[in-house]
């Protein structure tokens, strides 16, 4: 894998400097979403994060909501706990603040710091499947390794 994009590269260097192991799996097939990808890697729809950023319709920031693959975020739920209202943003913006199309945005090393927000559901599982910086690079991580690692706030978002 030494020809692995940058965007990989950046997500195995931020998990290394969190003390987090994982091993980046590219994928047969696109695991653009969530159904895409727990078909590639042979996981439930629900051990899949979906990494989906908002943007505040106040402050403009960024925020990214880790959301269990089986579930859909209600906003207005999400903007009670972040604090303001949010919007969904154009690729532009979701590449600006993280670093990563979408598709491929990972919990792991955005290119900006930005608050992140974890979907409690996802510690139903023994392991998750994250995106590893494209839409064809995942890996494998325990729920409460990834919250630590990426200092997520707990939360219902759905």
């Amino acid at each position: 894998m030494s020809d692995k994009p940058a965007a990989v590269a950046r997500v195995e260097a931020a998990a290394i400097d969190h003390g987090l192991k994982i091993a980046i799996v590219e994928t047969e097939t696109s695991a653009r979403s969530a159904e895409e990808a727990a078909k590639a890697v042979g996981a439930s729809v629900g051990q899949i994060v979906k990494s989906l950023v908002f943007r505040g319709q106040d402050s403009g920031k960024a925020y990214m909501l880790l959301v269990s693959g089986a579930n859909r975020v209600d906003e207005a739920r999400a903007a009670d706990t972040i604090g303001e209202p949010l919007e969904r943003p154009d690729a532009d913006f979701v590449r600006e603040a993280t670093g990563f199309a979408i598709g491929g945005v990972s919990p792991l090393g955005a290119t900006a710091a930005l608050p992140i927000y974890m979907d409690e559901d996802l510690f139903q599982h023994a392991t998750v499947w994250a995106a590893a910086g494209t839409p064809r690079h995942v890996f494998e991580v325990v729920p409460l390794q990834l919250r630590s690692a990426t200092g997520a706030l707990i939360c219902q978002v759905t």
